[in-house]
């Protein structure tokens, strides 16, 4: 799977930061909502302007040029119409993303000795994901700035110039959009079984057979058996089946490194290779291999290591309220 975001140095403590241009996000909103306006606008421009041409030059022009008017401005309000709803789903996407990095650049507390060790830092060009681009830093301009008004030029023309500026531009912020939303999509912060409680936690514990200080790699989330585990991210299966002391396990690619594994399940129903997105379902809670009754065993590894999946799953968690 294409890498799409960066896990550093600070992975253990919950940091991530994307590799696309962080800017994007930030230019991604303004031009949306700009956009928005210059929408907006142009349809209010277009409704103004018609009706007083169409009663002041149905006495003069003859009807092939009424109809010829008639058929572009329809041809204008529908070019709105179709803007308008992607800009809203724009907008709605960039806010969502934007929350979303917020909460990944929010301090957290340092995990504590019990935790796996901090990862090493992976290069520059192992992180990138996208090819070489540069140049110098203005800020965007307006497709009113970017279609200059020619002499002469009917006011439809220039409103359909502007309206498919619009439209192109839109579609690159959508694009860029897409890359931050697989980075998300890419995330394991869902929780993997729905109404389930927190057992085991991760690092240092008693262990529940030998009685002796041993170190889990996961956190046990307590359920029901037959309860639906589901994936904490998008990605690909890369194991399934037994798994020793896991029992019957899954395990996914999330990409750049990332991997997360669900263990002691009673039934699996994905299997090796499948592309999974987040929240499928995967297999069902149970309890076998090295287990005391039924639960899910969550863990969350990065380059092979695990670190403590309660940092991803805060993520996701809803907000408390105050």
């Amino acid at each position: 799977m294409a890498s799409v975001f960066s896990v550093g140095s600070r992975i253990s403590s919950g940091s991530v930061s994307f590799v696309t241009r962080r800017t994007a996000l930030s230019i991604a909103l303004g031009a949306a909502c700009g956009a928005a306006v210059l929408a907006l606008a142009g349809g209010v421009a277009i409704g103004r302007h018609w009706p007083a041409h169409d009663a002041g030059g149905a006495q003069t022009a003859n009807r092939v040029e009424h109809d010829y008017a008639i058929d572009q401005l329809g041809k204008l309000s529908a070019s709105v119409a179709q803007i308008e709803p992607r800009i809203a789903r724009l907008t709605a996407q960039v806010g969502a993303l934007r929350d979303f990095e917020a909460r990944l650049n929010t301090p957290r507390p340092a995990p504590r000795a019990a935790a796996a060790p901090a990862m090493p830092a992976a290069s520059t060009a192992e992180l990138s994901a996208t090819d070489g681009a540069g140049g110098p830093a203005l800020p965007p301009r307006h497709c009113s700035e970017l279609v200059p008004q020619a002499r002469g030029q009917a006011d439809t023309e220039r409103t359909r110039r502007q309206l498919d500026c619009l439209a192109a531009t839109l579609s690159a912020l959508e694009q860029q959009t897409a890359d931050h939303a697989l980075a998300y999509a890419a995330f394991p912060g869902r929780m993997p079984a729905d109404g389930a409680r927190f057992g085991s936690p991760f690092g240092n514990r008693t262990d529940p057979f030998t009685h002796r200080l041993s170190f889990h790699p996961g956190i046990d989330l307590v359920a029901r058996t037959g309860t639906p585990i589901l994936a904490a991210a998008g990605g690909r299966v890369v194991f399934a089946g037994e798994k020793g002391g896991y029992g019957n396990a899954v395990e996914i690619d999330h990409g750049n490194g990332l991997m997360t594994r669900y263990g002691h399940a009673s039934r699996i129903v994905a299997h090796v290779g499948d592309l999974v997105l987040p929240r499928q379902y995967l297999a069902d809670v149970g309890s076998t291999g090295r287990s005391t009754g039924p639960h899910l065993h969550f863990e969350v590894l990065v380059n092979g290591a695990p670190v403590n999946p309660v940092d991803y799953l805060a993520l996701f968690a809803p907000a408390p309220h105050g």
